[in-house]
């Protein structure tokens, strides 16, 4: 009989990590020039659409935010926000020397000297706006980390579940995975 025989062994981890490297929802944060690259790679032309990629409107929807052009203080706090309500794991893309480190506008006063100052960044982008194509590498740089997470599961469930004094969270799926079943 065909197909017989087929067997596909994998962790629980592996499988969640294959589904959101091939799924990663971005939340746009685009001002200035460089949103408009970020809106070209979205095109047909360069097409984020082939690598699973989709935009969402909303941050609680996605867990990649690409963070594209000048970034003042006062939308720094914004940028926070939006960060603080994705859900867990979240990662960010810097795009462009602007939000990188204030770009050729770190002179001004109101202008934030890099997004790392104010969330954590996985990947830079560099240029001046930079290419579809650097934007498409770094959101390949994402999924290869997606892809190689580990533990990060049983993190979540446990950082999500409250806590008894002098009681032991126990997991079975965690204890199946160390014993390697």
């Amino acid at each position: 009989m065909e197909g017989e025989g087929n067997i596909i062994l994998t962790t629980v981890d592996d499988a969640i990590n294959w589904a959101r490297k091939n799924s990663p929802w971005y939340l746009l944060f685009g001002t200035a020039c460089c949103a408009i690259e970020l809106m070209q790679t979205g095109g047909p032309r360069s097409d984020l659409d082939r690598f699973g990629a989709a935009p969402r409107a909303s941050p609680r929807q996605a867990d990649l935010i690409i963070v594209a052009g000048t970034i003042t203080y006062k939308m720094a706090t914004r940028v926070r926000t939006l960060y603080d309500q994705m859900a867990e794991p979240k990662y960010v893309i810097s795009m462009g020397s602007c939000s990188n480190c204030g770009g050729l506008f770190q002179l001004a006063y109101s202008v934030l000297k890099g997004i790392d100052q104010v969330v954590p960044v996985d990947v830079y982008v560099p240029g001046c706006p930079p290419r579809p194509e650097a934007l498409i590498e770094g959101l390949m740089q994402v999924q290869r980390k997606m892809e190689s997470e580990r533990g990060w599961l049983s993190r979540a469930w446990t950082k999500g579940r409250k806590k008894v004094p002098g009681a032991q969270v126990r997991l079975p799926i965690a204890d199946a995975y160390k014993a390697g079943v």
